[in-house]
């Protein structure tokens, strides 16, 4: 008797073949994420748009699904390999050193943090502009539950910078008065609103077309720097936070009293000018801290301050997003929104 091969009973076998093979290749594959990264240093167009292994979190560390990254002025310096001995960054290079996002997933020995827990952070190696990062659990802090992701993630590094540089370095206290040169950026934008949070008397300065963000945001004098010299308006103040370096920071010493203080994000202010005017000096560098990030937090649930968000885009806009932040004027912050704000 000849043996005749039922045809569906050999599509059914070889179906199940397939899945068994497809769920064993998949069970020995990592897990992918999109994300924007840099195999070389150069400009924004090194950047590319491309999928790679999720990260896993050490025991120390939280693995965040990222909902959105802010872009900084220090990103296309980063980019350029400028920090990359100073800071120790390696290549690949993934950008974003502001997040918000959810937790996915904890390491071991991590205690104050569980899966579910919204966050937002400041990771110190970057990593942001992807769909996944871990960071440490000292890095990042409950998000404000008055704004949303995008919004938080335009916090973190600007505000930590503020409140580093006039908390723990100037250690501002009402009554006293601050100059805060480029008062509509970044960190500026942060620096006004925690100088008056902690009553201290603000001036500020800004381009014409921001002078009514910098009354929005509590400055009690601005000053439109394309039209005025702050040397003829700002005088024994007793602290000048300076983000631009240079000819503004070589006027700022001789606005400030004595025993006051000039602090630079961009430059070391000169030692023997200070000696000889009898003022402090401090070139500012942030770093991550949840301590810092939970007060922060607190302040903006309590509306003392707020964040700037000029624009949300895309993650695959990430090299326009990088163009703008090297002309060091963009109002606020950009965002670049990694995935949907997640629902309740």
């Amino acid at each position: 008797m000849k043996f005749v091969p039922d045809h569906r009973l050999l599509a059914f076998l070889v179906q199940v073949g397939l899945a068994f093979a497809v769920h064993f290749v998949r069970a020995d594959e990592k897990p992918m994420m999109k994300a924007v990264v840099a195999h070389e240093y150069g400009a924004p167009e090194v950047l590319k748009f491309e999928e790679m292994p999720r990260p896993e979190p050490k025991e120390d560390e939280v693995l965040v699904r990222v909902i959105a990254s802010g872009v900084n002025p220090a990103d296309p310096l980063t980019l350029s390999g400028k920090y990359a001995r100073e800071f120790g960054t390696h290549l690949p290079l993934i950008p974003g050193y502001d997040i918000a996002g959810v937790v996915e997933k904890t390491g071991a020995k991590v205690t104050n943090l569980k899966a579910g827990d919204a966050v937002y952070g400041y990771p110190t190696f970057g990593g942001g502009w992807a769909e996944y990062v871990t960071v440490k659990q000292w890095e990042v802090a409950a998000k404000p539950k008055t704004l949303n992701f995008a919004e938080a993630a335009a916090v973190p590094m600007g505000a930590l910078t503020a409140w580093q540089a006039l908390v723990d370095t100037a250690q501002l206290h009402p009554g006293q008065t601050i100059l805060v040169h480029g008062g509509s950026g970044g960190v500026g934008s942060f620096a006004v609103q925690i100088a008056k949070a902690r009553g201290a008397r603000v001036i500020a300065t800004a381009s014409t077309a921001n002078q009514d963000l910098l009354k929005q945001l509590g400055a009690d004098v601005a000053i439109d720097y394309t039209k005025t010299r702050f040397e003829d308006v700002a005088k024994d103040v007793d602290a000048v936070l300076d983000p631009v370096g240079k000819e503004t920071l070589a006027r700022s010493y001789g606005v400030v009293k004595k025993g006051g203080i000039v602090m630079s994000l961009v430059a070391r202010p000169d030692p023997a000018e200070c000696a000889k005017r009898g003022i402090r000096a401090a070139a500012i560098s942030v770093h991550p801290d949840a301590e810092d990030l939970t007060e922060i937090a607190r302040l903006i649930d309590t509306g003392k301050i707020k964040p700037v968000v000029t624009e949300v885009l895309p993650l695959s806009e990430a090299i326009a997003a990088q163009r703008q932040a090297e002309t060091h004027h963009t109002r606020g912050k950009l965002v670049l929104r990694i995935a949907d704000e997640p629902k309740g």
